[in-house]
């Protein structure tokens, strides 16, 4: 097979023939012809190759400067979590260790503001002293201040039933519009909304009792069906709890089983009840502790709910398949828990707590402390003529 010769270069070569160094020397730099359509166009070899090399540097460079796309898994970044507590460091004196405290009002109606569309609640702090050997206590309150907000629901708000250190923290939640408050300074800014039972309410969640477990905070309600005034039922969504993340993702789980199994370790069937307002989980027994605010073996009946308080404390595992029940002290009917913490530093083996008062119109709030056997350490002590339904190591 003959190959295609040029015109061009057969002239070179007709010349002399065979050609000669020179010959050569001039066919390598005679520029090299290419046909483009009916027309021909000559490129320098030299040309060509700095145009090619040109061209790969700078595609060399686009892909070393243009960001590009990882196809790496994403990772998220762990949350980073503040194990602070208490807030303030206790301090020792010469017979015990002095703990700064934290107590937060439910006014109920009385929590309305003269001005419009606002609501208040006291805020009080003081001193506990818990002697070295734990077997005495003392507390120095200071004079209270007033949180307010314009946040309320059914013309109500602000009724503030507990106080609890999360994530480094302090919060406050309001039993009537299911707000969780954050407390800074003098004044409370909303955290999250809790909506009631199932989470597909429009109304607010009734909290009542809180606590820090697995680095999620948990809020519980009254823990007993919600009934009319005299005991009929009309849900249960009370006995819901919720699980609120640091970012504030909220969780809500179905507690039925759980206040049933508490129920009925003191033998109370329905219609009987138990009445919630005071539970913390320990992280170092691994169990939760509740200290009710009421209980009946009868049916409920809101006049006579209100001299049914208890002296109990239940100790139960984290599903509540092994529940120890103790008594805490002598029974007073219209006294009952509110709200209480274990003393840090004790190994959760001292608790302070606080007891509230309704009865007849007569509103009251005590203190006291005592060890997990059930052994007294501070007798109760009155504390004022309104509801402190809140405790925390501040």
């Amino acid at each position: 097979m003959s190959l295609p010769v040029e015109e061009d270069d057969i002239r070179m070569f007709s010349s002399s023939y065979p050609p000669s160094v020179n010959d050569w020397m001039k066919a390598i730099r005679r520029p090299t012809p290419y046909r483009v359509g009916n027309a021909r166009v000559h490129l320098k070899p030299r040309v060509v190759f700095y145009a090619v090399m040109f061209s790969t540097a700078v595609l060399v460079l686009l892909i070393m400067f243009i960001p590009r796309q990882s196809h790496q898994p994403c990772i998220q970044k762990e949350i980073e979590y503040n194990t602070t507590y208490p807030l303030t460091n206790p301090f020792n004196i010469l017979h015990g260790t002095v703990y700064k405290i934290g107590l937060v009002t439910d006014l109920d109606t009385n929590s309305k503001s003269e001005k419009p569309d606002t609501w208040f609640s006291y805020y009080r702090t003081g001193n506990f002293t818990l002697s070295h050997d734990r077997i005495s206590a003392g507390v120095i309150l200071g004079q209270p201040m007033i949180f307010t907000s314009t946040l309320g629901q059914g013309g109500r708000g602000m009724e503030l039933s507990e106080l609890v250190v999360f994530n480094g923290k302090l919060y406050t939640v309001d039993d009537r519009t299911g707000i969780i408050y954050h407390i800074v300074g003098n004044k409370v800014i909303p955290w999250v909304v809790l909506p009631d039972g199932n989470g597909e309410n429009n109304k607010g969640f009734k909290c009542e009792w809180a606590s820090v477990k697995g680095r999620r905070l948990y809020v519980g309600g009254l823990g007993k069906v919600w009934t009319t005034g005299t005991g009929e039922v009309v849900n249960h969504d009370p006995q819901w709890v919720k699980s609120i993340g640091p970012l504030g993702d909220v969780q809500h789980l179905d507690w039925r089983q759980q206040y049933n199994a508490l129920r009925e370790a003191t033998g109370i069937k329905d219609p009987g009840y138990i009445i919630h307002e005071a539970g913390v989980w320990s992280e170092v027994h691994q169990k939760w502790f509740f200290l009710p605010r009421r209980a009946s073996k009868e049916k409920y009946d809101e006049t006579a709910d209100e001299r049914r308080a208890t002296n109990l404390m239940f100790i139960a595992d984290e599903f509540f398949q092994n529940i120890n029940v103790k008594s805490i002290g002598q029974v007073n009917p219209t006294h009952g828990f509110s709200s209480f913490k274990f003393v840090p530093g004790t190994e959760d083996t001292v608790i302070l707590a606080l007891k509230s008062e309704e009865d007849q119109g007569k509103i009251a709030s005590y203190i006291l402390a005592f060890d997990i056997k059930g052994n007294l350490i501070m007798p109760e002590q009155k504390i004022g003529d309104v509801k402190y339904e809140g405790i925390e190591f501040v």
